[in-house]
């Protein structure tokens, strides 16, 4: 099976997934789930913790991970995105994809004949919603809690919405108007069984929850938004300040852009669990990969 949104996995799934997480982590089985497989790793766009944490993640499951670049590939350049996928599928056991176009990743995984993981897209970002659950799971004892996302409506907060209305993890959503969660991924959240809010208002959202999680404002591939978008998230007050904080966990998927989406102050505060979530994405894969080879 492939694994390109959040959603593609059954609440059961997703349970063993977080199960085999948190015991690999816990050192409680046995680490040879990739013992002689290897991984493509392929990557439009740069990244330090979806390279590092696959790559390693491989090795400590006894295999191998090969970098692809965007000087390494002729992903749908010179070469159709299906013509790699069989080419590679010969080569690997696994491939892993972080690149813009989502139809891509999709593409991939309907000509690939091994397992195709999507490591980022402009759409969604399921890896690492499999960390932020892992994450909250160990902060709260479960997911009886309630997050306030404050900040853009991006891919990463759209898979958010969509694994925490998995769960049952309460989410209030605050965004600029123009900068919201698309209508289609609320409606498969409620079809999920989420009844996630959304809102205008980053206090109000804030206001009752128990963890708060954002967000760079201008995602890669964006930056002739840039000036715009500062723009409008400063002036709706938007930024995570302690003040906004409070005495709640502060999430972010990372890297921030401090004194942009959130402060200094307030992601090096004791509140902050953002190292613990960056960790998590190392055993969430790990919990993963061991799940598709298996």
């Amino acid at each position: 099976m492939n694994f390109l949104n959040i959603d593609d996995l059954t609440r059961e799934q997703l349970e063993t997934v977080l199960t085999e997480a948190e015991r690999l982590k816990a050192g409680e089985t046995t680490a040879d789930a990739m013992a002689g497989d290897t991984m493509a790793m392929i990557f439009e766009k740069p990244s330090t913790r979806t390279r590092v944490s696959f790559e390693t993640g491989a090795t400590q499951l006894g295999g191998h991970a090969i970098f692809l670049g965007p000087d390494d590939i002729h992903l749908g350049h010179g070469e159709p995105v299906k013509d790699t996928a069989r080419a590679l599928s010969r080569y690997v056991d696994v491939i892993m994809a972080r690149v813009f176009d989502h139809a891509d990743v999709e593409e991939l995984g309907e000509y690939a004949t091994v397992p195709v993981v999507n490591g980022l897209t402009d759409d969604a970002h399921p890896c690492q919603t499999l960390a932020d659950l892992l994450t909250i799971r160990e902060q709260f004892g479960g997911f009886d809690a309630t997050v306030a996302w404050v900040g853009d409506g991006n891919n990463v907060c759209q898979s958010f919405v969509l694994g925490a209305a998995m769960v049952g993890l309460d989410v209030v959503v605050a965004t600029p108007e123009a900068y919201s969660v698309d209508d289609a991924v609320l409606e498969r959240a409620a079809e999920l069984g989420g009844e996630p809010e959304t809102t205008t208002d980053p206090e109000a959202a804030v206001d009752g929850a128990d963890a708060v999680y954002t967000d760079v404002w201008v995602s890669m591939g964006e930056e002739s938004e840039r000036e715009e978008k500062l723009s409008v998230f400063e002036s709706d007050g938007f930024r995570i300040t302690e003040e906004l904080l409070g005495d709640r966990p502060l999430l972010h998927c990372l890297p921030a852009h401090r004194g942009e989406e959130v402060t200094d102050a307030a992601i090096e505060s004791d509140n902050a669990i953002v190292w613990d979530q960056a960790e998590n994405r190392l055993h969430a894969q790990k919990g993963l990969l061991t799940y598709l080879l298996s």
